[in-house]
């Protein structure tokens, strides 16, 4: 019964023009408006302002609600790739043929109709970067997508986001199958990466009519040596934090650090390397590689200005997926202010993923992304009453009005 519910729950309403007013309006780029309205035409934010300010077409439909604030970003997921039934047809995260496939692109298996898509977008979850995830030394692509739409041409924003590799416990084999320890992961991925430095000299100085056959495997990572996109990696412990910190450096590549358990007990490396983190959902078990999670990591990267974002991490149980919302809630009363929490959701999340002309504030010319609350979005008690994705009414409350 669940699951049909939630289907039905995914209807999208057609696009119509709108306008939002809130009791409390959170741009997040300037001031709290109160009784602030945000007008949506064709998508975009057209007007935003006092209600008493702003001039509304006739008849256009207005949306009520308590609190507005910009859709929230969920900085690392695999919604989409491991689906909502947890059987071997709809998990894609994780390819284990062979330990390192870069060339996997997040495309070709990305599901924007999975229920928890959906599930996310009526609690107020706009964009996810999502992709292939933790489980493999290097699993493939990521993309970023609206939590709307019927197909990969309807919801993804970038569609070549990061490249997903792995570092730590995870990821060791038993016996005779690389990679068996530490020191073989990373020299399977340095090797990988001097392959892909040579072919890419090759590629350089060939000719036209000499050029080297395509091998779609390099050409990904030349990506990454170039510095179109970043190595997203995961590591908890600090030995592997400090692994990623050492191969940025030797490459000179973008790194990402996901996850990061331990990142509190090497604040000054980091700092010094200059990578940004998407930190571990903070409602994580703390055992394994996470033994050392720490609720207030978030207070301590945000006072010593290392940019971070909240994810909501790959789960291996069902849903398999976690709310990025309730994560960043215990930031909250950890020792992060209310408003960095929101700005970290939100355009935080959008700048260090590349995508703040579009989302992350409420801004003119920005998508009409805004999600609804009843009271505080960190308050258990406050509920979800309205989620508004490119200006079309995805789910709502009892606070609707004509």
């Amino acid at each position: 019964m669940r699951y049909i519910l939630v289907s039905l729950f995914s209807l999208v309403l057609s696009a119509q023009d709108i306008a939002v007013r809130a009791d409390k309006l959170y741009t997040v780029s300037g001031s709290m408006i109160s009784d602030g309205i945000v007008v949506i035409e064709k998508g975009k934010i057209k007007a935003i302002g006092k209600a008493s300010d702003i001039k509304l077409p006739a008849g256009i439909k207005i949306i009520q609600g308590n609190v507005a604030m910009p859709g929230i970003i969920d900085g690392h997921s695999t919604v989409g790739f491991s689906g909502l039934l947890n059987q071997r047809h709809d998990q894609e995260q994780v390819e284990r043929s062979a330990p390192i496939q870069p060339e996997l692109r997040a495309i070709d298996a990305y599901n924007p109709k999975d229920p928890l898509v959906r599930f996310l977008a009526h609690r107020g979850i706009t964009t996810v970067h999502t992709g292939h995830g933790p489980g493999a030394l290097v699993s493939g692509q990521t993309l970023i997508a609206k939590t709307t739409g019927n197909t990969i041409d309807e919801t993804v924003i970038v569609s070549e986001a990061m490249i997903a590799a792995t570092l730590g416990d995870s990821i060791r084999n038993a016996g005779t199958k690389a990679p068996g320890t530490r020191s073989k992961a990373m020299a399977m991925i340095r090797s990988e990466l001097l392959s892909a430095q040579a072919y890419m000299r090759k590629v350089d100085i060939a000719k036209a009519e000499q050029r080297p056959e395509r091998n779609i495997r390099m050409e990904a990572l030349i990506q990454v040596l170039k510095r179109e996109r970043p190595l997203l990696i995961t590591a908890h412990k600090s030995i592997d934090i400090m692994g990623v910190l050492r191969l940025g450096k030797e490459f000179n590549i973008q790194v990402i650090l996901d996850g990061a358990a331990d990142a509190h007990l090497l604040i000054r490396e980091i700092k010094a390397s200059g990578v940004s983190i998407i930190i571990h959902p903070l409602m994580a078990y703390p055992r394994g590689e996470m033994e050392n999670i720490n609720l207030e990591t978030p207070a301590l990267l945000y006072k010593a200005g290392i940019p971070f974002i909240f994810q909501s991490g790959f789960e291996a149980y069902v849903p398999k997926t976690r709310v990025v919302l309730w994560e960043a809630a215990m930031a909250v009363g950890n020792g992060l202010s209310w408003e960095q929490t929101i700005y970290t959701l939100t355009l935080g999340a959008a700048r260090l993923l590349g995508i703040q002309g579009r989302v992350g504030s409420l801004e003119v010319g920005k998508d009409g992304d805004i999600a609804l609350f009843s009271g505080d979005p960190f308050e258990w008690t406050t509920r979800c009453t309205g989620t508004v994705i490119n200006g079309q009414l995805i789910s709502e409350g009892e606070l609707l009005k004509d």
